[in-house]
């Protein structure tokens, strides 16, 4: 739960890579009532040689910022509900294909940083959008509100995997 807007309030989590990141999945559900004031950060994945190796944001009146190793592409929703959203994002970087998944719905399929490979010593962040490794935090991205039940696999889930992890975190 993050309770009020700062620059300090964050989760950050360790990972474990041995290997590099050739593809991944995040799922999580996040709640806010920001979504119509302004625009902030839902999950951040940063290494020392780049700040936004994964990056997932809500930018207010445009949509969804999906970023890989530095580069971005966005998913249009004019708006988001206040109420609890489901997404879980995907990359692979053979084919370079991004996917958007919004409460269970999948959004078109875009071309992203294709045979870039992610780094291992990272830092992930939740509710805030890291400007530097584990840290450069802005207040005006900050997500007020709750993010729970988050997962993150080294590979790419199917559509089905993708609504299974839907049905069971509803």
């Amino acid at each position: 739960m993050f309770p009020k807007e700062t620059e300090n309030s964050y989760v950050s989590l360790k990972t474990q890579l041995r290997t590099p990141l050739k593809a991944f999945t995040v799922c999580l559900y996040f709640y806010t009532e920001l979504a119509r004031t302004h625009s902030y950060s839902i999950f951040s994945y940063a290494t020392k040689q780049q700040p936004n190796e994964i990056l997932i944001f809500w930018s207010k009146g445009k949509g969804y910022i999906f970023g890989v190793h530095g580069k971005q592409v966005l998913f249009q929703s004019p708006e988001n509900t206040q109420a609890p959203t489901h997404i879980c994002a995907s990359w692979e970087s053979t084919s370079g294909i991004a996917e958007l998944w919004v409460n269970g719905k999948p959004r078109m399929r875009k071309s992203l940083e294709k045979g870039a490979i992610l780094g291992t010593e990272a830092s992930i962040i939740l509710g805030q959008e890291q400007d530097a490794f584990a840290g450069g935090f802005d207040r005006n991205q900050c997500l007020v509100g709750d993010i729970g039940d988050v997962n993150m696999w080294d590979f790419v889930l199917s559509s089905e995997e993708t609504s299974i992890i839907v049905e069971l975190q509803s």
